[in-house]
């Protein structure tokens, strides 16, 4: 790793590994609530009305958080933004320890989605900053694969904590008193976070202020801004609010991550469900959902491949994902065969190579954003249209809950605020089951690239 000079070889690739890593933390700290959720009801006198509004009160703060969050990492830098937001959703998760009842559960959880948005735009910063366009796309892909890596691992971190004895350890933790196991847990995935702080604000500079970075590593990184002509006539001058929001490739993108992105929200949420219900799977064979974790981890990754093959073949980075995405799209109409067939390892199989069409899709639409807005308003515009995303799991859930479960029982506030919206919809699609949502899926991609392409994405942005 270490030369004799101090110099790292290929530290931008280090660089993504610590992106990795955060992005595995923050999956972990985010899902251990609902990893142990029957445990913390219980011990907190919750129903799933409470729990329901405790995981809004999260997505909320979440979307909220987007929306600003890239603007600050703009404002302070890829580094100091990054120490930032972790720290906020580590110390978060740890307070969470402390929660006494439903009020207070919901205001660390809400804390938490204030600091886990952050880590997605400056994580695109710190891309822009360190790898050329040709590897973009399989970088992001490689810290994407860390969240499914950290969904994953999540239950099997967090309930061996939750379930040590610890008072045995420390014979003064009996004055936690009942739940000290799911509260050290929270306390403990969140003190992995503030450890991860060390080796990134020990590592992470700017290229050019880098002292472990190699002369030839410089050297690519210089030649390859130069080349995308990302130094503009104003290039110190941050976007305005008004800029972002008037420029078209802004609009399209959010709408293209709305439409899309609840294909993966629902393999993560809902796909468990339909396994148990629509093919009567019991609880303990709900374990081969792994498979859909392993598939989105090798999507990420061929996605940023692909991609970037095409550009070191010469064609220009926003075309090269548009490529990709179209090859994505045309495989998706596979998902309404996924509830048709009949045998369990064809319909998985099915479900594999959708899964990894729209992780690979996930990962070139989220690289166009990189393409096409300048360095410094960068987290401001991934903010903006990553926030079409939880917006569009919102919609997804309730939906879906529609589908499955005829006529729409409103659990939390923000259902209800979506039924309200949304109530014509649920009178078409309430009592259906999972076969009408696998049979939407099948065209989401299709559309959303008819919208991009037709939008005309462009190489580069224009006011």
């Amino acid at each position: 790793m270490f030369s004799k000079s101090g110099k790292i070889s290929h530290l931008r690739w280090w660089i993504a590994a610590l992106l990795t890593g955060a992005a595995v933390l923050n999956y972990v700290d985010r899902q251990t609530l609902s990893a142990l959720a029957p445990t913390i009801q219980a011990d907190l006198g919750m129903d799933d009305r409470a729990y329901a509004d405790v995981v809004n009160l999260f997505l909320i703060a979440y979307t909220v958080a987007y929306l600003v969050s890239g603007r600050i990492a703009d404002k302070i830098g890829t580094r100091a933004g990054m120490v930032l937001f972790v720290a906020w959703w580590s110390v978060a998760n740890m307070l969470t320890a402390a929660a006494q009842g439903v009020r207070s559960l919901g205001a660390f959880r809400f804390t938490l989605g204030l600091g886990e948005a952050g880590v997605w735009p400056a994580a695109s910063k710190a891309v822009s900053e360190w790898f050329p366009a040709k590897e973009r796309a399989l970088a992001i892909g490689v810290y994407t694969m860390g969240a499914t890596l950290g969904a994953t691992l999540a239950p099997y971190v967090v309930i061996p904590l939750a379930t040590a004895t610890y008072a045995g350890l420390c014979p003064a933790m009996e004055g936690l008193g009942p739940g000290a196991g799911w509260r050290m847990a929270f306390v403990l995935t969140g003190l992995a976070g503030l450890v991860w702080l060390y080796p990134w604000v020990r590592l992470y500079r700017l290229p050019q202020a880098s002292r472990r970075i190699t002369a030839d590593e410089l050297k690519l990184i210089e030649q390859a801004a130069d080349t995308e002509h990302l130094s503009d006539a104003s290039p110190e001058r941050a976007w305005s609010w008004g800029q972002v929001l008037r420029f078209r490739g802004t609009w399209l993108l959010l709408l293209g991550r709305l439409i899309t992105d609840p294909v993966w929200y629902f393999y993560q949420f809902w796909f468990p469900k339909y396994l148990s219900a629509g093919r009567h799977l019991p609880q303990e064979r709900l374990t081969v959902t792994w498979i859909i974790y392993a598939a989105a981890g090798i999507g990420s990754l061929a996605g940023g491949w692909l991609s970037g093959r095409l550009i070191k073949r010469g064609t220009t980075p926003a075309a090269s994902r548009l490529w990709v995405m179209l090859g994505c799209a045309c495989l998706m109409p596979l998902s309404p065969l996924i509830a048709r067939v009949s045998g369990l390892n064809l319909a998985l199989a099915l479900t594999v190579v959708t899964v990894m069409a729209s992780l690979a899709w996930l990962i070139n639409i989220s690289s166009m954003v990189v393409d096409l807005v300048p360095k410094h308003s960068l987290g401001t515009v991934f903010s903006v249209v990553a926030a079409g995303s939880t917006v569009g799991g919102i919609l997804m859930n309730t939906i879906v809950a529609a589908m499955v479960s005829g006529p729409v029982s409103a659990v939390g506030f923000l259902d209800r605020t979506v039924e309200t919206v949304l109530g014509p919809v649920f009178g078409l699609v309430q009592g259906h089951g999972y076969a009408q949502w696998f049979w939407v899926m099948g065209f989401l991609h299709p559309i959303a690239w008819l919208m991009l392409k037709l939008g005309g994405i462009s190489e580069r942005h224009s006011e």
